[in-house]
C-alpha cells in the first residue's frame, strides 16, 4: 500500500509539473525563452548587457548542476552498508583546491564582463554632441516629471498616481536623461530596456541609450519610496524620430498658447 501511494504521489508531482511548465512557457516568446525574459535588441543597453545574462544564467544552471550532482551521487552510492565505521579524512588536498579556484574562476570572469557591459552603459556623450536628445526625469511622490530640453521652459510633462505620464522616444537615436528626484530616492526603471538607475534628490545622475523598437513598454519605480510607491508607474513610447519632432512641437505649442 504505501509503495503504490508513494508511486501515486510521484506520479501527481510530475503531472503538476508539467504543467506549471506548459504554463509558465505559455507565457513567453521563444526569444524571451531563450533570453530568459529579455529580448536583445530592444534597446542599446540589451545589446551590451543581455550576452551577460544569459552567461549568468549558464553559470549557475552549471554551479547548480554540479551541485546537485555532489549531493545525490553520496546519498546513492555511499549509504551505509554494514556497522563498520566509515574510514575517515583530515582533508582533501585536491577536492579544498578544486572548490576554492572554481568558484573563483567564475566569480572573476563574471566580473570582468560585467565590468566591461557597466562601462559600456554609463558612458555618456559629451555636452557639445549634437546628435543626442536631452530629457530630464525627476522622480516625486508619486509620479515623475518629464523634461525635453528641446521643447524649451515651461513644457515639462507631469503626471500623478492617477494619471501615468508617457516617456516619448524616438527610434534609433541616442537620448542622453538626467535623473533626479524632488523628495525621496526613487527609481528609474524601465524593465524592457535592462534599465535602472537611481533617483536621487540633490543628485543628477546621467545615462544614455537607444531604444530600437517602436511600441510602448512600462517603466515604475523600484525602490519603495513611500506609502503609494505601487502607483509611481509611466508608459515609454517609442516612435519614429519625425513623430517625436511632432510632439517636441506640440510641446512647444502648449506652451505658448
Amino acid at each position: 500500500m504505501l509503495i503504490s501511494a508513494l508511486k501515486r504521489g510521484s506520479r501527481f508531482i510530475k503531472i503538476a509539473s508539467l504543467i506549471a511548465l506548459a504554463t509558465a512557457l505559455s507565457g513567453c516568446s521563444s526569444e524571451e525563452l531563450t533570453g530568459i525574459g529579455y529580448r536583445e535588441n530592444v534597446s542599446s543597453v540589451n545589446q551590451t548587457s543581455f550576452g551577460l545574462w544569459q552567461g549568468a544564467w549558464l553559470a549557475a544552471a552549471i554551479v547548480g548542476a554540479i551541485t546537485l550532482i555532489l549531493i545525490i551521487w553520496p546519498a546513492l552510492f555511499h549509504r551505509k552498508k554494514d556497522e563498520s565505521f566509515p574510514r575517515q579524512f583530515q582533508y582533501n588536498i585536491p577536492a579544498e583546491i578544486a572548490y576554492t579556484v572554481i568558484p573563483f574562476v567564475i566569480i572573476a570572469v563574471l566580473f570582468g564582463y560585467t565590468a566591461r557591459a557597466q562601462n559600456e552603459i554609463a558612458t555618456v556623450s559629451p555636452t557639445s554632441a549634437t546628435n543626442v536628445h536631452d530629457v530630464t526625469v525627476n522622480a516625486i511622490q508619486w509620479s515623475w516629471q518629464f523634461t525635453y530640453a528641446e521643447a524649451g521652459p515651461g513644457t515639462t510633462v507631469t503626471g500623478t498616481p492617477a494619471q501615468p505620464p508617457t516617456l516619448y522616444l524616438p527610434q534609433g537615436e541616442p537620448v542622453r536623461f538626467k535623473i533626479t528626484a524632488t523628495d525621496v530616492v526613487h527609481g528609474f526603471w524601465i524593465p524592457a530596456f535592462m534599465i535602472q538607475i537611481q533617483n536621487i534628490p540633490g543628485v543628477d545622475n546621467q545615462i544614455e541609450f537607444t531604444a530600437n523598437e517602436l511600441g510602448e513598454f512600462p517603466g515604475r519605480c523600484n525602490i519603495l519610496c513611500g506609502r503609494q510607491h505601487a502607483q509611481m508607474l509611466f508608459n515609454v513610447k517609442v516612435v519614429t524620430p519625425a513623430e517625436y519632432d511632432n510632439y517636441i512641437q506640440s510641446l512647444k505649442a502648449g506652451a505658448e498658447s
